[in-house]
């Protein structure tokens, strides 16, 4: 029973994800929260609370208490992960879980420090720090305990972390705050630039599901999309149709710096590591390993075979959630009780 009541948290700057030992990921929601900034009422959290943003009358405010994979606001993420702790536990188990949180690689002690303090003040028993790559490499289903090098790049909504582990250690690993959110902002930059229109982040976000891409191939330019934004010289409505050839052109220097990362990562790796993932590929994770093409750009770039992993939204939930079952990597993590 104690068992059931273990969770792998993935908080994210962009989604938080749940995974409950034998059930799985239980939780895949917004990491936003609503609140009444009169009466500090919280109105909605997760799916609900995205739905207000930029929508709110003035008493009301929509935020993403995480910047960058860390706590930005702490009382409103402290609300936040008692909400989802409390939302898994309450179908599994009447006991305090053990929780796992995925947290950035290089986070500082302060940002640590934070997280613990709110995993406790959430109502967990205990609460381990485990690294993003290392949690992202065991949901993956890489052998991480193994002599020889893996190599796994995790992209998500705030930070991009490209790691080497091996023997159940990140080896070399770097970590950059390009990720998903840059790319909506790039779009938006791009359409205020080219039109003189202004998107929302939220519009944004969809164009860049709907048809971003960063790799030349036919079938992305040919992709388009309709968006509403408003016109800088007239203060109007206007519909503007996105292809999806401009939009690559929008991104791609935010994807570059991805790849910049990576070859970073790979340059500090030592050389019987780097001929493992030569030869066994590099894994590729989080929400912006969906976007069209990165495997392919980063696999052109840097000469190695690289591999979507599996289910790359629930990589570092799910190893969170795994390593409670990796004694050794367990012991070398930061916790409280």
């Amino acid at each position: 029973m104690f068992g059931r009541s273990d969770l792998g948290i993935d908080l994210g700057t962009a989604n938080t994800l749940v995974y409950v030992r034998g059930k799985g990921i239980v939780i895949n929601e917004p990491s936003v929260i609503a609140i009444n900034v009169e009466t500090n009422e919280i109105i909605k959290v997760g799916a609900e609370a995205k739905k207000m943003l930029g929508k709110t009358p003035s008493y009301i405010q929509a935020i993403r208490p995480l910047k960058d994979g860390v706590i930005a606001d702490y009382d409103v993420a402290l609300a936040m992960l008692t909400y989802f702790i409390n939302k898994a536990q309450e179908k599994f188990s009447f006991f305090r879980p053990r929780v796992v949180i995925g947290v950035p690689y290089g986070v500082t002690e302060v940002e640590s420090r934070a997280l613990l303090t709110a995993g406790k003040e959430a109502g967990a028993k205990k609460v381990f720090l485990i690294e993003e790559p290392m949690a992202a490499a065991l949901g993956a289903g890489l052998p991480v305990e193994e002599p020889q090098g893996s190599m796994i790049i995790d992209i998500g909504g705030g930070t991009t972390e490209a790691a080497v582990i091996s023997l159940g250690s990140i080896v070399t690993a770097t970590s950059t705050r390009i990720a998903g959110d840059e790319f909506d902002e790039a779009i938006m930059q791009y359409v205020r630039e080219i039109y003189r229109v202004t998107i929302g982040v939220r519009t944004a976000e969809r164009v860049k599901i709907e048809i971003g891409n960063v790799y030349p191939l036919k079938e992305f330019d040919e992709l388009q999309t309709e968006v509403v934004g408003i016109e800088l010289s007239s203060g109007l409505p206007k519909r503007l149709i996105l292809t999806g050839g401009e939009i690559r052109e929008a991104i791609r220097p935010t994807a570059m710096q991805i790849v910049e990362t990576a070859k970073v990562t790979l340059e500090k790796t030592p050389p019987e590591l780097v001929a493992d993932i030569t030869e066994r590929g590099i894994v590729i994770a989080g929400g912006g390993s969906l976007l069209r093409g990165i495997a392919e750009l980063l696999s052109k770039e840097t000469g190695i075979k690289v591999y979507q992993a599996e289910d790359p939204l629930s990589c570092v939930a799910k190893g969170a959630g795994l390593v409670l079952d990796k004694i050794d990597i367990l012991a070398r993590l930061k916790s409280v009780e």
